[in-house]
């Protein structure tokens, strides 16, 4: 080897050794950087002629099929966990078996007034407290379907969030499209806009799961499972109108409540849909599916408590039209009006507490004209004949069976308990999968102890390199002095 040689190959060796420091120096301040994909020098032998070592680049280490599949793992995960959450609040919303103030309870509460009330109907403080408990009835329903709108709201809004998220994330992701290819065509280092780019993409990704497809030179396409082209060259424009408030009623067929539209055109919502698999077709499902479901069960108990004490058979003072015990804002109750009964619920105004207070009437009649016998109980036992009676109750999540008011009641809180319990397992899968997905994925990132060992190897050759030259420079000394 030549003394040119010699020191062209200490002089790209400690070029090649620097570059190396920069890029291990820059692992190791990203270690914690969420998003941060590791880089590595590329390095190879000088060829054509010359000898040394060329650097040709920073690669990013990078497995598109590891981050596909951790995409689905997060997707899946997030879906659960907003069902999960929405079945969780509709618990705390009726209650559970050891809940004092579940529906449940409630009605076991009024039930026990009602049997006081018979052995003393004379008695006013037991009238007066069977009439705090039925109004404690009505409020726990109506509380509850009350809540339930709260919730369809809630998805509601989220939606409206999320439609904007994903449009700005597109546009961003457009923007980051064309600076990666700049930096390709310039030879500039376009790993930090490749992270960035990822991290939108998997922002994207959990709201709506998408597939990225490579159209060379640095440009991405973005593709929703579903097969929507949310972004290629031009990223596509969500558009929804979010509702301030929402009531039972409103649905998206008879056009109070807006769907999605992508690029103007109207796509579907549900499972099958575009748009199918992530959290935004996951509140579509809690806005569109599961609070009406659980509106309508709530709508089918209330609907039987109201039709058990506004029969006339039970309370012959009761016209075919006048209003019983359990009212429908103060009025009858017209079956054809189910939906959102349950938000409306009241006790009839001339017994409750809060209104004329004429508890009397529980005994004697809602309309009677004055107070009867003080020691007839037999309006009282008709409530109770009432409560225990089989009806027909009709609901998605209930079923279609004849039930007593206590049996329908503890299914309520039983159909809701089961879904919640069931929507948790699915959480506690899909969180497990995320998990190993992310550990796999973690696994090539920066390892800080491989990163140090790194770079003790790299200040071995650094000193090498430099040992080379000062030899050199030593040799070169010896000739000029000959």
């Amino acid at each position: 080897m030549s003394i040119t040689s010699a020191l062209n190959s200490a002089m790209t060796g400690l070029t090649a050794a620097g570059r190396s420091t920069g890029v291990v120096s820059e692992n190791l301040s990203n270690v914690l950087t969420p998003g941060y994909s590791r880089r590595t020098i590329a390095l190879t032998s000088a060829g054509d002629g010359f000898s040394g070592v060329r650097v040709e680049g920073v690669n990013r280490v990078h497995d598109p099929a590891l981050q596909s599949s951790v995409r689905n793992a997060s997707s899946e995960m997030a879906v659960s966990q907003v069902r999960s959450d929405f079945y969780s609040r509709m618990t705390e919303l009726v209650g559970n078996a050891d809940d004092p103030y579940s529906v449940t309870q409630r009605l076991t509460d009024f039930d026990s007034a009602l049997i006081e009330a018979i052995s003393r109907p004379d008695s006013g403080p037991r009238l007066n407290d069977l009439s705090i408990q039925a109004e404690e009835l009505a409020r726990s329903i109506s509380d509850a379907a009350e809540g339930l709108r709260n919730e369809r709201t809630r998805a509601d809004r989220a939606i409206d969030v999320q439609v904007n998220t994903v449009n700005e994330a597109l546009q961003k992701i457009q923007k980051l499209n064309a600076k990666i290819a700049i930096s390709l065509n310039t030879g500039s280092d376009s790993a930090s806009l490749l992270d960035q780019r990822d991290i939108l993409i998997d922002e994207v990704n959990q709201i709506i799961p998408v597939k990225v497809v490579d159209r060379g030179r640095g440009q991405v396409a973005i593709f929703s499972e579903g097969g929507a082209v949310l972004l290629d060259g031009q990223p596509a424009e969500l558009t929804f109108d979010g509702k301030a408030d929402t009531l039972p009623y409103m649905t998206i067929d008879n056009g109070l409540l807006s769907g999605l539209q992508i690029n103007g055109l109207d796509v579907a919502t549900g499972p099958n849909g575009p748009i199918r698999g992530g959290t935004l077709a996951a509140n579509f499902e809690v806005r569109d599916v599961l609070t009406v479901e659980a509106q309508e069960d709530l709508d089918a108990m209330a609907k039987d408590l109201v039709e058990r004490f506004q029969d006339p058979a039970v309370d012959p003072t009761l016209a075919a039209t006048d209003p019983g015990l359990f009212t429908d804002q103060g009025a009858f109750f017209d079956p054809a009006n189910t939906v959102g009964i349950a938000n409306r619920i009241e006790l009839n105004s001339r017994v409750a507490m809060q209104g004329d207070a004429e508890t009397w009437r529980l005994r004697d009649g809602l309309n009677a004209a004055a107070p009867g016998d003080a020691g007839d109980a037999t309006l009282l036992r008709s409530y109770t004949d009432a409560l225990d009676q089989k009806q027909l109750v009709s609901s998605v999540g209930l079923g279609t069976a004849n039930l007593d008011a206590s049996t329908l009641s503890a299914n309520l809180l039983s159909h809701f308990a089961q879904s919640k319990n069931s929507a948790e397992q699915d959480v506690a899968f899909t969180t497990a999968t995320f998990t190993e997905m992310q550990q796999r994925e973690l696994a090539q990132g920066v390892d800080s102890d491989a990163e140090l060992q790194n770079l003790l190897v790299i200040e071995k050759v650094y000193q090498a390199n430099a040992r080379m030259i000062t030899v050199v420079d030593e040799l070169m000394d010896t000739l000029l002095r000959m």
